[in-house]
């Protein structure tokens, strides 16, 4: 049984190219369910039947898993056993009329447009440091790109006469996306006045933001500084890595850019995954209404 999620493991790598972050969910999810095959059912691969899986969803259910949840062990464990059944490991895919629950979605948490100026007023430092967290932010509200694609960002993947960044997504697809004034003033000023003074002689790298050690600067710091500085700019709402993202797709959508512009500056494969903002932008506004509408 192990072998066999090796195998499928390196094809989700090398054949598929899907990201890091996907590879984990997908292994984290099957060894869950081989455990539970070998350790509960006491069967091996070639003696999964349908209902052997149908109960494992359902111990997932008995442990408290959300729908969403179930549905992400459905798509790995549907996938695996599409995987066996084409190379001819098992003569069956058990998981062939298995059926996807309907969780509700949850809508994703977006900044206001006046919290989104009170961010990206901070950092007010002066250094290095601030011309850098400043350069971020903007880059990250100008062009909605995942902080996983700001920090594998290289000098030459920006085009500031051009106006435009170069960044590489999911499954290893490229997008070209536009830049506006405020972005690229303050990534000019860094690349001018701050990044030489992150710069490591022995060591010298490509990144286009570097960390203190002048190495690239991971996903965890741009966290950190993410977190103060919205404490800083006295943000009351959660702010995540993902937040900035958010905020840039329904700002575009409220102000009335088209959504299939908007799916591929986000880099969606499906536009359904695109229009989750447009049931924020709907439910923003009925709360605008019922604020201000005097006989709402």
């Amino acid at each position: 049984m192990e072998q066999q999620l090796k195998d499928f493991m390196h094809y989700l790598l090398v054949e598929k190219g899907l990201a890091k972050n996907t590879l984990v969910s997908y292994e984290r999810d099957l060894k869950s369910y081989c455990k539970y095959i070998r350790d509960i059912e006491q069967i091996g691969l070639t003696d999964i039947q349908r209902a052997h899986s149908v109960r494992f969803l359902g111990f997932l259910k008995d442990n408290g898993k959300s729908s969403k949840t179930i549905a992400r062990h459905i798509a790995s464990i549907r996938a695996f056993h599409q995987f066996l059944f084409r190379d001819r490991v098992t003569e069956e895919d058990p998981t062939v009329h298995i059926e996807t629950p309907q969780g509700e979605r949850s809508l994703p948490k977006v900044l206001s447009m006046q919290e989104v100026e009170a961010l990206l007023e901070f950092p007010k430092k002066l250094d290095h440091f601030g011309k850098r967290d400043k350069a971020m932010l903007e880059l990250l509200y100008a062009t909605g790109i995942r902080v996983s694609e700001l920090i594998q960002l290289n000098m030459d993947d920006v085009h500031l006469m051009m106006g435009f960044v170069r960044c590489i997504g999911k499954g290893n697809k490229e997008r070209i996306i536009p830049i506006g004034g405020a972005a690229t003033k303050a990534i000019t000023v860094y690349l001018e006045e701050g990044r030489a003074d992150f710069s490591n002689k022995k060591e010298k790298s490509d990144a286009l933001f570097l960390n203190h050690h002048g190495r690239r600067l991971s996903r965890q710091g741009f966290w950190k500084i993410l977190k103060r500085l919205g404490k800083e700019a006295d943000i009351k709402k959660e702010i995540t890595p993902h937040t900035l993202r958010h905020s840039f797709a329904t700002h575009l959508l409220e102000n009335g850019a088209d959504l299939r512009a908007v799916q591929e500056m986000l880099g969606h494969a499906d536009i359904s995954t695109t229009q989750i903002y447009t049931h924020v932008t709907k439910t923003r506004l009925k709360d605008v209404y019922s604020q201000y509408h005097p006989r709402a």
